[in-house]
Order: C-alpha cells, then structure tokens, then sequence
C-alpha cells in the first residue's frame, strides 16, 4: 500500500483550486434554485401543520320540533337561556387528538323550548337574567343545561348509523331563586350512516332526532318529577 503525503502550502493549494472549481461549475441561477428547493423543505410542514388545524368542519343543527297536544298548566313560566347553553359547541376529535367536528346546538335548542314551553304553560316569558323573575311576575324560573353532548360516528363506533347521545340537568326555581327542583334527563338520537351524503348531514339528523326525544320526553315527565309535583298540587287545586 502506497502513502502520498505532501506539505501544508501543497494542501492549501488543492483545496482553493477545488474551491474554485466548485465555484466556477454552480452558476447563479442553479444556487438560487438550491435556495429556493431548501426553504420549500423548511416551509413545507409549518403549511401542513397550519393546514391541519384548520381541517375541523362546523355542523351548525337545523330541524324542526313538534308542539306537544297536552292542556297547559294555568300558570306563567320564566325562562333562562344561559350563555353556556345559547353557545353550546361540541368539540368531535380524531384518534389524534385533532379537532374533527364542530357541532354548534346551541340556537336549536333554544329553538326546541320556545316551542315546547309555550304549549306546556299558560305563558311564557324569556328573561335575560333570573334576577329579574320577580318584576317579571312570573311563579317560577326554568333553567335547562346540557352537562354531556357525545357523538357516535360510524367509522369509529363500526355501526352503519350517526348516534347522539345528550345528558341535561333541568332546573326549577321560585322567582326569589329559591329551590323547587333540579333532575337530569338524557336524549338520543340515531340516523343510518346510507341515508347521508356526508358526515355532516348524518351529524345533524341525528342531533335533531335527540332533540326531539328530549321534547317528548319533557313534556310528558315534568308533571311527574316528584318535587314538582309537590310544588304544583297546592296551586292547581
């Protein structure tokens, strides 16, 4: 095996004839496409991560709920719509983590009781706070929440059908804001997956279908909530 071996100023010679054959090969325009290929590479993931996070679709519920055929009571409701409910947004997400669906249900189930109520009492008046019931001469306050929204997609649950599952705590108050009842409900709803062109549709169908479970369901059980009950057979004698 045979060893070449030069001196330092032999070396620095090589390398600047090398440099400066490197140099004289890459023209302008070649170096400015490198540029140009090299910050694509770097820019390329920021763009798919901010493309990701704006992936998620927004399912606002639309539907149509039925009056109840029942004889009202003889009395005058107030009702509190509160932020938590008028803006309620259920938040779908991926096995990732990403957010997939946003299912706004708010406005339809502010929709829902202003149909349902208004056949269930005699009057009913919208109030803006609680604090107000007593001006409003109202004989109670009705307060609903939604505690637990949960939405069942096909690709995940492998059922053919869209599934909405929704826990409610409803409360019922004096006008001074003293107790007279608080009791949970729950509502579903399901619609088949073939039925939908797009997930959104399936989405929204059965959203509406829980809602209208929870429409029937309350007019006919609020009469028999134990507390309110008691509370009305005084005033209905």
């Amino acid at each position: 095996m045979t060893t070449v071996s030069g001196n330092d100023s032999d070396k620095t010679n090589i390398k600047a004839t090398m440099e400066q054959a490197v140099r004289s090969e890459i023209k302008p325009g070649i170096l400015s496409s490198l540029w140009h290929y090299a910050r694509t590479f770097v820019l390329l993931p920021l763009g798919a991560l901010t493309l990701g996070a704006c992936g998620a679709s927004t399912v606002t519920v639309e539907g149509s709920y039925p009056s109840p055929n029942i004889p009202p009571l003889p009395m005058t409701l107030g009702v509190y719509y509160s932020d938590a409910l008028r803006n309620h947004v259920y938040t779908e997400r991926t096995d990732a983590g990403k957010d997939e669906y946003l299912v706004n249900s708010g406005a339809s189930h502010v929709e829902l009781f202003n149909t349902v109520l208004p056949a269930m009492f005699q009057q009913v008046v919208v109030l803006n706070d609680p604090a107000m019931a007593n001006e409003r001469g109202v004989d109670a306050v009705f307060i609903p929440n939604i505690d637990e929204f949960q939405l069942g997609m096909p690709q995940k649950t492998r059922l053919d059908a869209y599934e909405v599952w929704v826990k409610y705590n409803m409360r019922l108050t004096a006008p001074d804001g003293g107790y007279i009842a608080d009791w949970v409900m729950t509502a579903y709803g399901k619609t088949g997956q073939e039925t939908f062109g797009s997930a959104e549709g399936g989405i929204n169908d059965a959203s509406v279908a829980a809602m209208r479970d929870l429409a029937s369901n309350f007019s006919i059980s609020f009469t028999n909530v134990p507390e309110i009950r008691d509370w009305l057979q005084p005033r209905l004698q």
